[in-house]
């Protein structure tokens, strides 16, 4: 590790640009996932509410992506403070993107959460879930676009 206040080597310098726009492009197709996942939910929530035989397929992919779409945007997440550690030596360089990542972070987490807790038949987990992606979805564009102005 390199102590504070001594200069990166050249090599690194040169990286953090393109270390930066990856961590972009990363999250960009992360939202893309994101919405995938919430048009399962929905369309799972949709059959379930018209008493129909929930559809498999989506229930699976639902299940199956959840977890691994968490795993990711939280290595995405830290992904960033350290593409700013190594820039500018300190975190909190972008306040409103740091703030709206931990935001987005502990809401897919919440969500994460609470799907271990969904059950057959018990709406009050599965309610809050909904809600936590629906805030997840609303939040993530903004974070994306945020990024998109300290690139440019």
């Amino acid at each position: 590790m390199i102590p504070i206040g001594q200069e990166l080597p050249q090599a690194v310098r040169q990286l953090i640009p393109w270390l930066a726009l990856s961590h972009g492009i990363f999250h960009g197709g992360l939202l893309l996932f994101f919405y995938y996942q919430g048009w399962l939910g929905r369309r799972i929530r949709q059959e379930r509410l018209a008493g129909a035989a929930p559809p498999l397929t989506a229930v699976r992919r639902h299940r199956r992506n959840g977890p691994r779409l968490a795993l990711l945007c939280l290595l995405g997440f830290a992904a960033g403070p350290f593409i700013v550690l190594l820039n500018w030596g300190r975190i909190g360089v972008y306040p409103l993107h740091l703030f709206l990542g931990t935001a987005i972070i502990l809401t897919v987490g919440g969500a994460y959460y609470l799907s271990r807790r969904i059950k057959v038949g018990d709406s009050a987990w599965r309610a809050w879930h909904r809600r936590l992606g629906i805030i997840i979805l609303l939040l993530y564009p903004l974070q994306v676009l945020l990024g998109l102005a300290i690139l440019l």
